[in-house]
């Protein structure tokens, strides 16, 4: 008996999904950076333009041309590109997605990239938000860091985009650095206070193992970070953006309200909300479909396996699948996420915003009862006031804000 016509279920969701584009390269590589990135590659840079539209271009095609709702460029240093890539970046994705029309749109910058006509040529290209890597507003820190700019170039290209026409602006400092002072800290933070950035966000230093910095450290060239200052830092932090007026909606993110909107980096959102997003460039990472998965990492083997799928000329999916991802050659590895991981992800994930989560839409979205799934977990948590429950929303009290990552582990495995 024939049922006529089946409806071919989307692959992304009709609410659409994020897109982040990876750009691998960097003049100079920090010695804390444990990304995937590159310095001396400039050769790879044409190539790695074509690779990327390409690959733009046939997710588009396969993915039957879904709703994009946020853009994100990263790296590496998306300004360290040569003038005009970012522009035929973002004409590829308009071309391949339905970029919704209120889409964000944000690069990386380092302040010593741009000048006022190229963050104006940016606008002008679709571009809307800014994200700067300022880290540090103390010269002797940003030579600790490796940064190429100094404190009054900082200044200046923030000064510089807003002069340019760019209201959305992010910068990113680092804090608990080794032989950083809370007078340091405090200087830095101040004088970005009295800029009155859109948006900031605070990350205290973390030690990867294998970065130059590491090394120096377990030498004893440099000394370890305070961890009790760290907190410290963040304390001060919290209560000087409180006073300046700072929403602090995510544990390391503060916003301004914009326009009609609270100022949140909305595209960090749809990870922290486990949203799906697709990402493309050397390395990067997706959550489509129930699967995760990501690009291989060279820049070199990258732009090869690109060309390869342009060459296979492949065509719309009706389905994701291990199988069909394994056909994909740019795709490095894989992973099923399960109910299980789409469970903990959700919690976890969720956590990190210190709104919290609805756990009845949460349980929606992850397809379980999550009060079922962890109420053990809940509860002691709970008893610990390390978690708050009010009006059906899970969140972590204030206390935990520092050692959220001993809240989160109880969520995973």
């Amino acid at each position: 008996m024939s049922t006529g016509p089946q409806t071919i279920a989307p692959i992304v969701p009709s609410t659409g999904m994020g897109l982040y584009v990876h750009v691998p390269f960097c003049k100079a590589r920090c010695p804390y950076c444990d990304f995937n990135t590159y310095q001396r590659m400039e050769k790879l840079i044409g190539p790695y333009l074509e690779a990327v539209t390409t690959e733009i271009g046939l997710w588009g095609r396969i993915l039957r041309r879904p709703a994009v709702n946020t853009v994100f460029l990263g790296g590496g240093t998306p300004s360290y590109l040569p003038e005009g890539h970012i522009g035929r970046v973002l004409e590829a994705v308009r071309s391949a997605f339905h970029v919704r029309r209120d889409a964000e749109t944000t690069v990386e910058a380092n302040p010593d990239d741009l000048d006022e006509a190229q963050y104006g040529g940016l606008l002008s290209q679709g571009v809307n938000r800014l994200s700067i890597g300022v880290q540090s507003l103390d010269d002797g820190l940003l030579a600790l860091l490796g940064r190429r700019h100094g404190s009054a170039q900082a200044i200046e290209a923030f000064q510089v985009a807003r002069a340019a026409g760019f209201t959305n602006i992010n910068l990113d400092l680092m804090y608990g650095l080794p032989g950083q002072s809370m007078a340091q800290w405090q200087d830095t933070l101040n004088r970005v206070v009295s800029l009155s950035p859109s948006h900031l966000s605070l990350y205290c230093l973390t030690l990867e193992e294998g970065t130059p910095l590491h090394r120096r450290i377990r030498e004893g060239s440099l000394p370890e970070p305070d961890g009790d200052l760290a907190a410290d830092m963040y304390d001060y932090a919290r209560d000087l953006l409180a006073e300046a007026g700072y929403h602090h909606y995510e544990i390391s993110n503060w916003a301004k309200a914009l326009g009609n909107t609270g100022g949140e980096a909305r595209h960090n959102l749809g990870y922290w909300r486990n949203l799906p997003y697709l990402g493309v460039g050397p390395g990067a990472h997706s959550r489509l479909g129930g699967h995760r998965f990501w690009d291989v990492s060279s820049p070199a083997r990258y732009i090869a396996k690109v060309k390869r799928w342009e060459e296979a000329n492949p065509q719309p999916l009706e389905a994701l699948n291990e199988k069909v991802l394994r056909g994909v050659p740019p795709v490095g590895g894989q992973e099923h996420i399960g109910p299980r991981l789409a469970c903990s992800e959700t919690m976890f994930l969720g956590l990190r915003l210190l709104d919290g989560l609805d756990l009845g839409e949460a349980s929606a979205q992850a397809g379980a009862d999550l009060e079922a799934v962890y109420g053990p977990e809940i509860k002691d948590l709970i008893g610990l006031g390390l978690l708050e429950r009010q009006d059906g929303r899970l969140r972590l009290a204030a206390s935990a804000y520092l050692i959220a990552n001993q809240v989160f582990t109880r969520f995973v495995g």
